[in-house]
């Protein structure tokens, strides 16, 4: 009866986890604004992406209309998340005026040197697209007919000689935007518009015209005007001849159409082809129904037997009955001696797992509230690193408990060495990528001064925090242990293969990374395929299931490792659920080798790199969920007994 309530209990928690998913993925766009007739409003490019390489470009690094530098310097307001990401968003100087239609206006007039046409043939050529935003509205292509949307313009495209008669394949400038502006009305609910829609269809256009090119607004364009709308003719592209001079004329048209779309769906259209809310419920459904059977076994097991024998131990009258015993009673006076290799490494690496955990809780519960916007990924990269610095305190904290446990003294070395070994590694692993990225003119080749702010972060607030932490954890009482350890260690029996190490730390990773293997997919679409991620609430549900299965599985191994009298189950609960880690990067190699088609090294090592980072991560956070599980359950089962 205990064990169907307490399964009832996890359906019902778990049912109102599902309650909350649903809500939180509804406010993940941020609030509404209205604008008034013919008021200005701001749009921005963002960096110029491909998906089969991971070297995005900076907007006016291209052969586009470049304005001064006063106006080059307007950008959107950048954290420091977006600058990690590229800078943020330049401000782009198309006039945009609420209800006002443009029909052929004119841009500027730029002659392509031979470097800019080299860049943009090599950017047409990757498939390069092009990003703006108008009121925080990614720009799309869309074809109601074809049933077609897709994020950006591609530069231009690419006629093969079967097309062009020429030798070989010949490039096309797209340089006439016709801008639609999808817009709705309701003067019963509020004032002004709100814009439901921002899209582009491109166009080639080598535009013929009479006047001087020195005064755009005394041109007269004979191929485009408000009576004559720009059209898409083969005879008339924008050709990318080489060796530069190519004289090009950007011109653009604005349109504003009223749409009944409610402010709410206007994100409907950007989310055609992700999958729906069912398949993330059809997952965590799957995925709880084997937590809860795993959870269902390990209740009937564990607790029934160690129930059994914990009673027929304390109920023995005489040593000798009690030397006739075998498995994890055995060890009670050696299962608390302090690891024999690297007791402050193991303690670091928990600490800084905890401080991870404690990161990815907050960062959850303020997506679930609202709190990040979907599409903002630099503002949840800031949020991130943020919460990860202000954990600093919880890092030093138990890593100075489990040191103290351990009977460590050197606090300082310890403090240190939670304080540099993961920041370490993360800026290692970058500087040498952000090398790369700035030889290639990479839009994310991180500047001085941001490096210079997060050494600042790490050193002026991560590591106090990590030393006031790890004050308070020294002068804690060190953890109560239930039983005295021996002055000699028991000599361990030889173990069996499926008992060993290797195997058993192989095998305590399967069950965690399945449990989010399927939200796993989406996540790695969001950052490498630029799909939008805003269901936080199933996510939410996802790391609920990871913690309970990680728990689960860490004391069902550490269980099976006692009763073979190996009392060493320190480093292995640690290592067993961090070994999904491990699955989690043979993942991302098996992502890169079917879903994506990257070109060049360069690409390649940005994509390893990241995920080299997410999987030390995920290993981290996993493996101080497995340890204290197994603390907590080998010092409830050893206290339960009566030792003399």
């Amino acid at each position: 009866k205990t064990g169907m309530r307490s399964v009832t209990a996890l359906w019902a928690f778990f049912a109102l986890l599902l309650d909350v998913a649903s809500a939180s993925s509804a406010s993940a766009f941020g609030g509404p604004q209205e604008y008034r007739m013919n008021q200005e409003i701001n749009a921005y490019a963002d960096l110029i992406e491909s998906s089969k390489t991971q070297v995005p470009y900076d907007y006016y690094s291209m052969g586009y209309c470049k304005p001064g530098a006063s106006f080059l310097k307007q950008r959107k307001s950048s954290n420091l998340g977006s600058k990690l990401q590229g800078g943020g968003s330049s401000l782009l100087h198309y006039t945009f005026e609420a209800k006002h239609i443009e029909a052929c206006q004119k841009l500027c007039l730029k002659t392509l040197s031979k470097d800019d046409v080299n860049k943009f043939r090599d950017a047409i050529a990757k498939e390069y697209r092009v990003h703006w935003q108008l009121d925080s509205l990614p720009l799309i292509m869309r074809s109601e007919e074809l049933d077609y949307v897709v994020r950006g313009f591609p530069l231009g495209f690419v006629a093969p000689p079967s097309l062009t008669g020429e030798q070989g394949d010949e490039y096309y400038l797209y340089n006439h935007l016709r801008l639609t502006v999808r817009y709705h009305e309701d003067p019963a609910r509020f004032e002004g518009l709100r814009i439901v829609g921002f899209e582009v269809a491109p166009f080639s256009i080598n535009h013929q015209y009479q006047g001087s090119a020195s005064n755009l607004d005394e041109l007269h364009l004979d191929t485009c005007s408000s009576l004559q709308p720009a059209i898409n003719d083969p005879s008339n592209f924008m050709k990318l001849s080489k060796g530069g001079g190519v004289e090009v004329l950007y011109t653009y048209d604005i349109d504003w159409k009223a749409d009944d779309t409610l402010w709410s769906n206007r994100w409907d259209v950007y989310l055609r082809g992700n999958p729906d809310d069912e398949v993330h419920v059809f997952a965590i459904v799957n995925s709880l129904m084997i937590i809860l059977f795993l959870s269902g076994i390990v209740a009937m097991i564990l607790l029934r037997t160690l129930h059994k024998e914990i009673s027929e131990y304390n109920e023995l009258s005489t040593l000798e009955e009690a030397q006739e015993e075998s498995g994890w009673k055995l060890v009670h006076a050696d299962v608390f001696r302090p690891p024999r290799t690297f007791p402050i490494a193991l303690s670091v690496l928990v600490g800084t797992g905890s401080q991870i955990g404690i990161a990815v809780a907050l960062m959850l519960l303020l997506a679930c509230m609202g709190f990040l916007n979907a599409t903002d990924k630099g503002n949840t990269l800031t949020m991130i690193i943020l919460l990860y610095v202000f954990s600093g305190s919880v890092a030093g904290y138990w890593s100075a408990r489990l040191y103290k446990l351990f009977g460590g003294k050197d606090w300082k070395t310890n403090t240190l060495a939670t304080a540099t070994f993961f920041p370490s590694c993360i800026v290692g692993l970058f500087v040498c990528l952000n090398i790369g990225l700035a030889t290639k003119g990479a839009a994310t080749a991180v500047s001085f001064t941001t490096i210079l702010a997060v050494f600042l972060l790490w050193i002026g607030v991560s590591t106090p925090l990590m030393f006031v932490g790890s004050y308070f954890g020294f002068r804690k009482e060190t953890i109560s242990i239930p039983l005295k350890t021996n002055q000699i260690a028991r000599i361990i029996p030889s173990q069996g293969v499926y008992t060993s190490p290797v195997f058993s730390i192989a095998v305590g990773g399967i069950l965690p990374f399945g449990s989010v293997c399927i939200e796993l997919f989406f996540i790695m679409s969001s950052l490498w395929l630029s799909q939008i991620y805003y269901v936080f609430g199933f996510l939410f549900v996802v790391v609920c299931i990871l913690v309970i299965t990680c728990a689960e599985m860490s004391i069902v191994m550490t269980y099976f490792q006692l009763t073979n009298e190996d009392y060493q189950w320190w480093w292995r609960s640690f290592l067993g659920c961090a070994s999904s880690g491990c699955y989690l990067f043979l993942y991302s190699v098996w992502y890169f080798m079917t879903k994506l088609d990257l070109e060049g090294f360069l690409s390649s090592l940005v994509y390893f790199t990241y995920n080299v980072i997410i999987s030390m991560a995920f290993g981290l956070f996993t493996g101080a969920i497995g340890f204290f599980s197994s603390l907590v359950f080998v010092r409830k089962i050893y206290g339960a007994l009566k030792v003399d």
